[in-house]
């Protein structure tokens, strides 16, 4: 799998290098940064510095390593690219996980850096949450650090031209839980924790008893508890754009979850969501290809972003 994300990572670095060019970070903007604490490091290249297009998403600038909570494991990256366009631009803040709990929860860096590249290429601020793992840290720990994360992006995006109206959270396998979870249990949401709309990729939204070793060291063994812990009936309840997204190659049981989801919120008062199902989904960048025209959930998502637009929400 590791060689099969490299692998990605390079095809992607390849086509995004040859069309985004680097934007450094206003020395003022550095400056406050620092000031507020939201780093210790500028991190600006110098105005000189040549961009080697062999390297992954060359032309991109990078903020790593931002403080959004108390633990050492609460910290975003952001990332800019280039544009003439000074108005405010649409967030996408990617929540990815490959297991609830475990060293190998988060994908690895350099392919999430490739979907930041996607973000930034297209017109937009791209932002990439980490957050705490199971079993140290059990449920609702997911959902509460995505939304102390995008209530970081909301006070604090505008530094670096996003438009805080226009946060659109990307929940990936694992991370389409917690941002599913954030948005049906309103008692999780914190001030400024307010979406414009979410991407649920693959995930689990309801944990039944066929629960794995890893889902019950974050859920719990009592398994009374998980109609509580799921995303229903919450999510029924919002109002926002949802795309949901599966791949025809997932296992079974994923596919179930998000027919299960999308039949649900069919069904509900709100609307239902759009729906994208995909070839494969063999990781988080290859599900977000740089080509918009290609099968991949690039053109869905620039499509949710105009049709938020255009609602003027929220």
């Amino acid at each position: 799998m590791m060689t099969k994300d490299i692998a990605l990572c390079c095809l992607l670095s390849a086509i995004m290098a040859a069309s985004v060019l680097a934007e450094p970070r206003p020395p003022e903007i550095s400056a406050h940064m620092i000031k507020a604490g939201l780093t210790d490091d500028p991190a600006t290249p110098p105005a000189d510095a040549a961009v080697d297009p062999s390297q992954a998403c060359a032309g991109v600038s990078f903020s790593r390593g931002l403080k959004y909570g108390e633990s050492d494991l609460n910290v975003l990256d952001v990332a800019t690219g280039s544009s003439r366009d000074t108005s405010p631009r649409p967030v996408l803040m990617f929540v990815a996980g490959e297991s609830f709990a475990g060293e190998g929860g988060m994908p690895a860096a350099a392919v999430q850096d490739q979907t930041m590249c996607f973000a930034a290429g297209n017109g937009m601020v791209g932002v990439k949450v980490n957050y705490r793992l199971a079993p140290a840290n059990p449920w609702p720990t997911g959902a509460q650090d995505v939304a102390a994360a995008t209530s970081w992006v909301y006070q604090n995006i505008d530094l670096f031209g996003g438009n805080r109206a226009e946060i659109v959270a990307i929940g990936y396998s694992v991370g389409a839980f917690h941002v599913a979870s954030l948005l049906a249990h309103p008692e999780l949401q914190v001030q400024d924790s307010h979406l414009a709309a979410a991407v649920l990729v693959s995930g689990i939204y309801h944990l039944g008893a066929e629960a794995s070793d890893a889902e019950k060291s974050y859920f719990g063994t009592d398994a009374s508890k998980y109609q509580e812990r799921s995303a229903f009936p919450g999510i029924l309840n919002i109002d926002i754009p949802i795309l949901l997204a599966w791949a025809a190659l997932d296992p079974p049981r994923l596919v179930t979850q998000g027919e299960g989801l999308k039949e649900r919120l069919c069904n509900s008062p709100t609307h239902c969501p759009h729906i994208t199902v995909l070839k494969s989904r063999n990781s988080l960048a290859a599900v977000f290809g740089s080509d918009p025209a290609s099968e991949s959930l690039a053109g869905p998502t620039l499509e949710l972003i105009r049709e938020i637009q255009t609602r003027g929400l929220p």
